[in-house]
């Protein structure tokens, strides 16, 4: 059975359900969604946790009475007065915006009408394990001076035993939530009311895992042959409108004047890059010319979108243009795949699932140049023999795109590497270079990033490893504690020789007891916890404690030592 067909019926038998218990609400949308569905309400009251167990209550007694979803086609105009009589003003809103001079509805029970395309199961008894989850607020088509409707949040799985492994799952994302964890671990914070909403604030821990992963792509990218590259912060308005951006994200740019100029403070790389290729002549033999940036970006993102490190205003992309010739496209995009393969399995990733996106409706460049384009990455996909779905309508205003997805510890999705292809910016921008005959061509032009968002991937691996990071990404990773101030003078000498082989480690000697400080080591999540008391300083050695064992260890220092820098050698993943 197809898993969205089952949550979107699933969906209209919650809205069923509300509208048996309160007539007077009026209906918006229900559709299904990754990992559930919800609908949206128009009722004045919010609905309370009580609500939910009621209407899931309705729901149960709809499943039992095994009703048939029966649909029928009407004229529009018939549809729109019968949604009229029914006080159906939001389905009324939906109908006007419908072109087909014909439309299906769907009748469930005696009375419960809606507005659909379906498909839907055929009936309501196939509904097997099903769970409410939560309650939002939602503007009517996403527009703020729009109601503001009430959402329910709901999950269906075809099986008990599925949907008990999802809500097993979600307690365990809850206690894993970066927003917390990253506050509570000293990683990084994303709210503090002097300096705004949506900017993100790194601790020295979260500045440490943040380096790591900026010094693991540096050198990764230039064993592949990338240039690093710096652009600015701020580059004219005009550049903007050139590249198309002004025109199709300039709801989402901060801009701002300067003498009689209007600059913008940049939400892609692309156009500085374009401006690096642009400094010279370019000949064949230069391509593929690969360019690499950690280039922060900024968007203007509502208030009310953002969410952790996951949604923010300012935030760091690896971020990756190649310009090459039409011979090295393919061979481009798959060095490319390969990279994010490699990166991913690094990280602790081994799940990954990929996805075609297509040309949406607002686009510029030509027909011919997006089917190129299109062709170039599908081919490549199916060269390496890699499965992946098609995303229709989803590509980037410029070109197509693969979307690369990894699946954390918990089986949920994160959008992570993209790769673009793109042949209209290169014409926006006249970019050339001299081919073996002497003539100019143009080179096609790819975007690609591996992590994305560095704040986002930095979320996702807190949530993955549930702050307890694998041994080469923790910030700290060894916490000597003396049993005594009479073992101080050796912890310090063990403290040191740890220092001396990068080791990243700390002294605890505060005046808390052995157990609270060992108890706060745990909580901090540090891999390494060495105990030394005069038994150690007779032996020199340590008594070591790993994360999450209750095991200790008695090793020599240059015994641990070793033990720590092989494991960070071979990049260890620990998964909590």
């Amino acid at each position: 059975m197809n898993l969205d067909t089952l949550r979107h019926s699933c969906s209209h038998i919650m809205a069923q359900a509300v509208k048996e218990l309160w007539p007077q609400v009026k209906l918006g949308i229900g559709p299904s969604i990754e990992d559930g569905f919800y609908y949206d309400f128009d009722k004045k009251e919010p609905f309370t946790d009580d609500d939910l167990g009621a209407i899931e209550e309705k729901m149960r007694q709809i499943i039992r009475k095994d009703e048939q979803f029966l649909r029928q086609e009407l004229p529009k105009k018939e549809a729109e007065a019968l949604f009229k009589k029914l006080h159906e003003d939001y389905k009324v809103d939906l109908l006007r915006g419908i072109s087909d001079e014909k439309v299906s509805i769907y009748k469930t029970g005696e009375h419960f009408l809606d507005l659909c395309r379906g498909p839907h199961i055929q009936t309501t008894g196939q509904i097997k394990a099903f769970k409410l989850l939560s309650v939002a607020g939602a503007y009517w088509h996403g527009i703020e001076t729009n109601p503001m409707l009430r959402r329910i949040y709901g999950t269906c799985f075809e099986t008990q035993a599925e949907l008990e492994e999802y809500l097993k799952n979600l307690e365990e994302a809850k206690k894993r939530d970066h927003r917390k964890l990253g506050p509570q671990l000293g990683l990084f914070d994303v709210f503090h009311e002097d300096a705004g909403a949506g900017l993100v604030f790194y601790y020295p821990k979260g500045s440490t895992v943040r380096r790591l992963i900026e010094d693991f792509e540096k050198n990764e990218h230039t064993k592949r042959g990338y240039q690093m590259v710096i652009t600015p912060h701020i580059m004219q308005a005009a550049l903007w409108k050139k590249s198309g951006h002004y025109d199709y994200y300039k709801e989402n740019m901060y801009t701002f004047q300067i003498e009689d100029r209007e600059f913008v403070l940049k939400p892609m790389n692309c156009p500085g890059h374009i401006l690096l290729y642009k400094s010279k002549t370019r000949s064949y033999k230069e391509l593929p010319l690969r360019l690499f940036e950690l280039g922060t970006v900024y968007r203007h993102e509502k208030t009310g979108v953002l969410h952790g490190l996951l949604r923010v205003r300012g935030f760091t992309q690896d971020d990756a243009h190649i310009f090459c010739v039409p011979s090295q496209l393919k061979s481009e995009i798959k060095a490319i795949i390969a990279f994010v393969f490699d990166t991913m399995k690094v990280f602790g990733f081994q799940s990954l699932d990929i996805e075609l996106s297509t040309r949406p409706e607002k686009y510029i460049g030509s027909d011919e140049d997006w089917r190129l384009a299109t062709e170039g990455l599908e081919e490549s996909l199916k060269e390496i023999g890699l499965a992946y779905t098609v995303n229709a309508g989803e590509g980037a205003f410029y070109g197509p795109k693969i979307d690369i997805k990894l699946k954390d510890a918990m089986k949920r999705s994160w959008q992570c590497a993209t790769i673009q292809c793109d042949f209209a910016l290169p014409k926006r921008f006249e970019l050339a270079y001299i081919d073996s005959d002497g003539r100019q061509q143009q080179p096609i032009m790819l975007h690609r990033v591996l992590l994305g968002s560095i704040e986002r991937f930095i979320a996702c691996l807190t949530e993955h490893y549930g702050g307890a990071f694998p041994l080469w990404l923790a910030p700290v990773q060894a916490v000597v504690i003396p049993v005594k101030a009479t073992c101080q003078e050796y912890a310090l000498k063990v403290e040191a020789a740890l220092q001396a082989q990068d080791v990243r480690v700390e002294l605890n000697d505060t005046n808390e007891t052995l157990n609270k400080r060992i108890r706060q080591a745990e909580t901090e999540k540090t891999p390494f916890i060495l105990v030394v008391g005069e038994q150690e300083m007779r032996d020199n050695t340590v008594s070591v404690r790993r994360q999450g064992s209750g095991d200790t260890k008695t090793m020599e220092v240059t015994e641990l030592i070793r033990d720590i820098q092989s494991q960070v050698a071979g990049r260890e993943q620990r998964r909590r």
